[in-house]
């Protein structure tokens, strides 16, 4: 599970870097050489470059929605899994067994998403901004139906579950 974890965490940081990368050879590329190289370039008054939308528009509604359904969802299928007899392997027992207190977890994930979205999009990131959401809901979805798809113990029997 660590390698699966690492591995979003790489592409995650490879994306950002091309990107940036990417950002950088499109202001390069206009093949234009100031007049004189000691004159500062001018300066743009022109809007931003990339259309901007508001935070709370539709797609945001239904992609913090979508967080959200499939946290409750992960809650559901955790506390499932636990009463078919599972273990819970990346979070405490002391919190998953508080209903309260994974509940107020699963929330604090989803405010978490939705507060890093806002920042992205305030700093002008939006497509990393959707991306945020979207991964998110998609890391979520798979784990859920992973707690759902694994085998329930039975004591006093040769268990070889995942």
């Amino acid at each position: 599970m660590r390698e699966l974890a690492l591995v979003f965490v790489l592409l995650f940081c490879g994306s950002i870097g091309a990107l940036a990368q990417s950002a950088n050879i499109g202001a390069q590329s206009t093949g234009e050489l100031p007049a004189d190289p000691g004159t500062p370039a001018p300066v743009a008054d022109s809007a931003p470059q990339f259309p901007t939308h508001a935070f709370w528009d539709k797609e945001n509604i239904l992609l913090f929605s979508g967080v959200a359904i499939f946290r409750a969802l992960d809650y559901t299928s955790t506390k499932n899994m636990l009463a078919r007899g599972r273990g819970e392997i990346l979070l405490p027992d002391d919190v998953v067994d508080n209903s309260a207190g994974f509940a107020a977890v699963e929330a604090a994930a989803t405010a978490t998403s939705i507060g890093i979205s806002y920042v992205l999009h305030r700093t002008g990131h939006h497509k990393l901004e959707r991306w945020l959401s979207i991964t998110h809901l998609s890391v979520t979805a798979f784990g859920a139906a992973r707690n759902y798809a694994l085998k329930s113990y039975h004591p006093g029997t040769n268990f070889r579950g995942i």
